[in-house]
């Protein structure tokens, strides 16, 4: 999948807000603020469940990497995510 259709897609799930469970959360993690090398993605089936949690790296910008947006579509569109939440910025590792 083209790298700006992955994004425009993720990015249209997240503007929607929390609408109710299940819910994909998508946080990226980095050494330095503008290099995001790891992501989490947590699914939640339901309030109070335990997060289900996949981790992605990359040795470039996650966040660019067309092969890990792409990932993420895929769990989205598999999980049926009601909401999809995203932290902004990238998170100190």
């Amino acid at each position: 999948m083209n790298i700006d259709k992955a994004k425009k897609r993720i990015a249209k799930q997240v503007s929607k807000g929390f609408k109710g469970y299940p819910m994909v959360s998508i946080a990226y993690f980095g050494v330095k603020p503008e290099l995001a090398t790891h992501v989490m993605v947590q699914f939640i089936t339901e309030e109070g469940a335990a997060p289900q949690e996949q981790k992605l790296s990359s040795t470039v910008d996650a966040r660019h990497d067309e092969t890990i947006q792409t990932v993420i579509v895929k769990i989205l569109e598999r999980t049926q995510a009601v909401s999809v939440m995203e932290v902004a910025g990238v998170a100190p590792l």
